[in-house]
């Protein structure tokens, strides 16, 4: 499965960031480009560790039978699926800022590798392996990259 620890992967989703413009028009979502990339970030910054949310209810009950089905294939993350309250950015954000601190922050995911990764449950999938938090931050951005077409 494609994942953010392969180095074709990383190439691509930073190839697709440098795309991506402040007028790129959203495909479905409520999110401007910065703030989709500042909410990638955030998610990025909880798969390395920095940040600890706690865990959602509604993840505990349903969480693992969730995860099952994003981490069974390749498949991109369905259009409008729900958000981590604590992933929600509603302010107004800078692109080139946000983007950059992106670039970053993958460079950092693939360059630390499995070692690098949290062991604190991901809020809403719960324990997951460096493998599966590869994998999901992958699929993450491929997602918001396809919101905004690039």
């Amino acid at each position: 499965m494609k994942n953010l620890f392969e180095k074709e992967r990383i190439t691509e989703v930073t190839e697709r960031l440098g795309r991506l413009q402040p007028s790129s028009e959203r495909l479905w979502g409520k999110m401007t480009p910065p703030q989709a990339m500042a909410h990638c970030a955030l998610s990025l910054e909880w798969a390395l560790g920095d940040e600890h949310p706690p865990r959602m209810f509604l993840g505990r009950l349903f969480g693992g039978f969730v995860k099952g089905r994003v981490m069974r294939d390749d498949k991109p993350i369905q259009r409008n699926a729900p958000t981590a309250p604590g992933l929600v950015i509603s302010d107004e954000r800078d692109l080139t800022r946000e983007r950059d601190r992106l670039r970053g922050l993958i460079l950092r995911f693939g360059t630390e590798g499995p070692r690098g990764c949290s062991t604190h449950p991901h809020v809403f999938f719960g324990r997951m392996t460096p493998d599966e938090w590869a994998i999901l931050m992958y699929k993450h951005l491929d997602h918001h990259l396809r919101q905004f077409g690039v």
